[in-house]
């Protein structure tokens, strides 16, 4: 099992080839490439007629460190619901899978489309989203690299609180990727967003089990906000969490999305917030190793 941490952090202005420097020498096994200025910023260098070139470049200085690709994140939201809108992002989506397995990931998380109010339309929902992860399989079978749709949650302004949306239940992330039913699609859990919506983590996992379930998105909540934290520093059980894993034997990798614990902290620190992560990682996979070795 790798251990992971993204390129893009809260508050950071570093490049990808300055966050990868920085994993490797805190002792991460991999990054996960985060690719959403894609749709952000024209100037972005990815964006560039040598997007490809660029990728190759950027290979070839993290395998000098020793570092590889794990997985990616795609640029978000999927959609807005304006058709000339969501054609671009669609394809900078595919721009970001070809950029993904040039670097050598297996997975690129894909956010599910959640542009209209998931309580009043949830069967367009899951219909738009069968059609647009099945849309995406020619590309996966192109580029050799797998799409992990990813559980999510919006946000209800007459509570003040976070509310159900697309594949917020285990139940329904199933229901999507069964009927999908390709082994280029997948899953991938956040822990944290399966936290707002006052889920048992474990069963959640347990019900997907590992055919399902093929990555993570790691980080903390106090069970409100979508904090984006370090596990321990909010109130997810990540034991818990570990042993359920080690349950359904979890085969993917332990990918860090706890950008926000990097909030505040001055790039002087970067490295030493880098290293501390990479310890709790490595205690959390040692968790999820015993519970398996100890059937």
């Amino acid at each position: 099992m790798l251990l992971s941490n993204l390129t893009q952090w809260v508050g950071s202005s570093l490049s990808a080839k300055e966050a990868i420097e920085i994993n490797a020498k805190a002792g991460f096994d991999a990054y996960d490439i985060s690719l959403f200025q894609l749709t952000r910023d024209e100037n972005y260098e990815f964006n560039q007629p040598d997007y490809i070139e660029k990728a190759k470049a950027l290979r070839q200085y993290a395998d000098s460190l020793g570092i590889v690709c794990n997985q990616s994140h795609a640029p978000y939201p999927s959609s807005t619901g304006k058709e000339e809108e969501d054609k671009r992002i669609f394809e900078k989506i595919v721009r970001a899978m070809e950029i993904a397995a040039t670097l050598g990931a297996k997975i690129i998380v894909v956010h599910p489309k959640q542009h209209l109010c998931y309580p009043d339309y949830p069967d367009e929902l899951f219909r738009l989203n069968v059609e647009f992860y099945k849309s995406l399989i020619p590309y996966c079978e192109k580029f050799g690299i797998k799409v992990a749709c990813e559980n999510m949650w919006q946000y209800n302004n007459g509570f003040k609180a976070p509310s159900d949306s697309t594949c917020s239940r285990a139940w329904e992330f199933n229901k999507y990727l069964d009927a999908i039913n390709s082994e280029w699609i997948v899953g991938c859990l956040d822990i944290g967003h399966a936290s707002l919506m006052a889920a048992d983590i474990p069963d959640f996992i347990r019900q997907m089990g590992n055919r399902r379930l093929q990555a993570l998105h790691v980080h903390d909540t106090d069970f409100k906000y979508d904090k984006h934290t370090l596990p321990f520093m909010e109130r997810i059980d990540y034991i818990a969490v570990c042993k359920a894993l080690a349950e359904i034997d979890y085969q993917g990798d332990f990918t860090y999305e706890a950008d926000a614990f990097y909030r505040g902290k001055p790039k002087e620190l970067y490295l030493a917030t880098t290293k501390y992560m990479c310890e709790v990682g490595r205690y959390l996979i040692s968790v999820i190793e015993e519970a398996k070795a100890n059937g």
